[in-house]
């Protein structure tokens, strides 16, 4: 999120650092390591090991998380979901056990899975100050990410649901489900684990009770009445596939409007 906000993210793959150098890497695996399998860049390299020598020092992941922000030059506020060490994990149906990252690339999400867990998520608490940020904000907007791995979690830290429920500006979701496939990565896989239909369908029955918009593809315009008939959320059907800068803005004013449309129908 920090390099996206302060323009260097590698929007190719949606990770690292744009035109990153992998020196560090190649020059540890000829002492031997083991993870070959994961990249990380250079200068990526630099945030982490930062981040883990503030963290040694003291500081939390949140006072860390302001302090690269500011030197990045980043205006907004971004807070990550908790202080507490929180780890995601995948059981496949042969019983191994992988890390996130391990199932995400090594094994290119290709297997099946039984299940997705969160090691530490009972211990998470949200900070104050995000708190009151939910609380006060004029619109929230959930985006189109997997609602199992990324979205979950957040939603199951202490106090984050309940601020949601309380907080008085509509929220809204972009489902990442186009015609009953993932815009990108295992959302499919993982909403089949716990049950939800890979589809529209599936999103809204997850966010049911908790979101008053949902936004979906062009492409699932069919599912509008079915998804506000049965979850009672309101549906807003646009062009949500985002390939170039002009696609994301759009999107962005379409979801603008549609929560415009949702504050006037509340008055």
């Amino acid at each position: 999120m920090v390099y996206l906000f302060s323009g260097v993210l590698n929007t190719e793959k949606y990770g690292g650092i744009r035109n990153d150098t992998f020196n560090f890497l190649e020059q540890a695996k000829i002492y031997g390591l083991e993870k070959t399998w994961f990249n990380i860049g250079d200068r990526d390299l630099a945030m982490h090991v930062l981040r883990t020598y503030l963290m040694n020092k003291g500081l939390t992941l949140t006072e860390v998380t302001k302090h690269i922000s500011r030197r990045l030059g980043i205006k907004a506020h971004i807070y990550p979901m908790c202080n507490e060490h929180v780890e995601t994990f995948v059981e496949l149906h042969d019983g191994r056990v992988l890390n996130i990252q391990e199932y995400l690339i090594k094994y290119r999400f290709e297997p099946e899975v039984k299940r997705v867990f969160f090691r530490g998520l009972e211990r998470a608490k949200a900070e104050e100050e995000i708190l009151k940020a939910i609380l006060d904000s004029e619109l929230i907007i959930i985006g189109p990410s997997n609602p199992i791995n990324s979205i979950g979690p957040i939603l199951s830290v202490k106090g984050v649901k309940e601020a949601l429920k309380e907080a008085k500006a509509p929220i809204i979701a972009v489902s990442p489900m186009i015609s009953n496939r993932p815009v990108s990565g295992p959302a499919d896989k993982f909403m089949k684990a716990y049950g939800l239909d890979p589809s529209p369908l599936g999103i809204a029955e997850f966010y049911k009770g908790l979101i008053d918009g949902l936004v979906i593809d062009v492409a699932d315009e069919a599912l509008r009445l079915v998804i506000e008939e049965k979850f009672k959320i309101r549906v807003h059907v646009a062009k949500t596939i985002m390939k170039s800068l002009n696609d994301k803005v759009a999107l962005a004013r379409e979801t603008m409007k549609f929560a415009r449309t949702l504050e006037e129908e509340r008055k």
